[in-house]
C-alpha cells in the first residue's frame, strides 16, 4: 500500500477555522487528520502541501520514518505550525493503519486500558464577563451530567491584574464553586496570560475554591517560571498544551513539580509523538489530560489516545459548546453521556468527514479568538468584528 495523493479541508468555524487532511492510498483506503493550528490554518494547508512530496509512495504503516521525512529531514524548526502539518498527515495514516487492521487505532498503540473517558467541558461559558452569567451556565452543564468544567474568568489582562479585574476573577470563580457545589471539578484556565508573580497571587486566593488544577498562568516557553509557579502554588498547575516537542516536556520534568501534563497531539506531530510523551510523564508519576480544543477529528484522535494511555487523567471536550453544525462536518462525532465518553470500537478513528458539508462553511480570515480584546468570551464570532 502506497500514499497517492494528499486533500486538505478548512471548515470555517468562528472562533477558530479547522484544518483537515484526506490522505489517500493506491488500494482504495483513506485516512483522515486535522492539523488546526489557530489563527494558521492557510499557513499550515501550505506546509502540508510543500511536505507532501517527502512521503508520496511511502507505505503508510511506517508512521516512525513518515514522521522522520516530515521532521528532521527538513531541517527546520517550525515549531507549533510545522508540527500541525506533521500531525493532519501523521493522524490520517493512523486511520489508515486501523481500516487496514480493522481495528481501532487504540488497540495498534497497546490496547484500551479505560472502559470510558471521564470529560470535562470547556467553552460553555460564551457570554459576559459577569458572575452571574458564568454560575447560570455552569449549572446547565452540570445538569448535562459533567462533574468537571474548566474556564477563563480573566477577562483580556496580561500580564498583571487591577485590584478590581482581580476582585472580579475571583468572583467568577466563587459563583461557579457556589452554582455546583463542592464535588464538582473546577478547571481555572491561564492561557500563559500572568507573570510569575502574578500568577502566585491568583493561586493564593483561588485556592478556597479548590480548583483541581489552574493551566497554564504563565508563559510555556519560559519553562523555569512554570516550575518557580508550580512549586509554590498551593492549586495543582497543569500545563504542556503549547508545547512543540519532547525536549520541552523533558526540561519541564526535570523540576519534579508539575504532575499534570496536557500533550496536544496537533502540535506534537501527532498520536505516536504523543504516546511516547504519555510515557514520558508516567516514569515521572504524573498524569496526562491531552488538549482537545480543536476540531472534531482531533477530539476522537484524542479518544483513541487516552484509551491507550495508562495514565490518563481527563478529557478536554469543547465540541458540544462549538457551532450547532459541527456534529454534521464528521460522521460518529464524539459524543458525551454524564460526563463520560463511550470508547468506540470501530476501525481507525472511527469516523469520517463529510465533504459537502465542511464546504459549506468556507474558511474566514477573522476567525479566531481575540484573547486580550475585551469580550472575547462572548465568542460572538466574525459578525461582532
Amino acid at each position: 500500500m502506497k500514499i497517492t495523493a494528499i486533500e486538505t479541508y478548512i471548515a470555517g468555524n468562528p472562533w477558530k477555522n479547522w484544518l483537515f487532511a484526506k490522505v489517500i492510498t493506491d488500494s482504495g483506503l483513506y485516512g483522515i487528520g486535522e492539523g488546526t493550528a489557530n489563527f494558521f490554518a492557510k499557513t499550515v494547508e501550505a506546509s502540508i502541501h510543500e511536505l507532501k512530496p517527502l512521503i508520496l509512495g511511502m507505505d503508510p504503516f511506517q508512521i516512525e520514518i513518515i514522521s522522520q521525512k516530515l521532521i528532521r529531514d527538513v531541517y527546520t524548526e517550525g515549531g507549533q505550525t510545522h508540527m500541525c502539518a506533521v500531525a493532519a498527515i501523521e493522524i490520517a495514516c493512523w486511520d489508515i493503519i486501523g481500516k487496514a487492521c480493522n481495528q481501532p487505532v487504540y488497540n495498534l498503540m497497546g490496547g484500551r486500558c479505560h472502559e470510558k473517558l471521564r470529560a470535562y467541558a470547556n467553552g460553555w461559558y460564551r457570554g459576559p464577563r459577569e458572575p452571574e452569567s458564568f454560575a447560570e451556565k455552569a449549572r446547565a452543564v452540570v445538569a448535562r451530567g459533567y462533574t468537571a468544567l474548566k474556564f477563563d474568568p480573566f477577562g483580556n489582562n496580561w500580564r498583571m491584574l487591577t485590584r478590581r479585574e482581580f476582585d472580579l476573577s475571583m468572583d467568577i470563580i466563587r459563583a461557579v464553586r457556589d452554582a455546583v457545589g463542592p464535588d464538582v471539578d473546577l478547571l481555572i484556565e491561564g492561557h500563559s496570560r500572568f507573570n510569575t508573580a502574578t500568577a502566585l497571587q491568583v493561586a493564593e486566593a483561588m485556592a478556597e475554591f479548590r480548583p483541581a488544577w489552574f493551566e497554564e498562568p504563565v508563559p510555556h516557553l519560559n519553562i523555569k517560571a512554570v516550575a518557580e509557579v508550580a512549586r509554590r502554588s498551593p492549586v495543582p498547575i497543569a500545563t504542556g498544551e503549547s508545547f512543540s516537542n519532547r525536549q520541552q516536556f523533558i526540561e519541564l520534568l526535570s523540576y519534579g513539580c508539575v504532575n499534570i501534563l496536557q500533550p496536544e497531539p496537533l502540535n506534537l506531530g501527532g498520536l505516536f509523538a504523543t504516546r511516547k510523551i504519555a510515557d514520558l510523564v508516567d516514569a515521572h508519576y504524573g498524569m496526562i489530560a491531552p488538549h482537545s480544543a480543536q476540531g472534531p477529528v482531533c477530539s476522537a484522535a484524542c479518544v483513541q489516545l487516552n484509551a491507550a494511555t495508562p495514565n490518563f487523567f481527563i478529557h478536554e471536550i469543547f465540541d458540544e459548546f462549538n457551532e450547532p453544525w459541527e456534529k454534521e462536518i464528521v460522521t460518529n462525532p464524539v459524543e458525551v453521556v454524564n460526563g463520560y465518553i463511550e470508547i468506540p470500537d470501530r476501525p481507525g478513528l472511527g469516523i469520517d468527514l463529510n465533504i459537502e458539508e465542511i464546504l459549506k462553511h468556507p474558511y474566514q480570515q477573522e476567525n479566531a479568538i481575540p484573547l486580550f480584546k475585551p469580550g472575547w468570551e462572548r465568542r460572538e464570532g466574525r459578525a461582532a468584528r
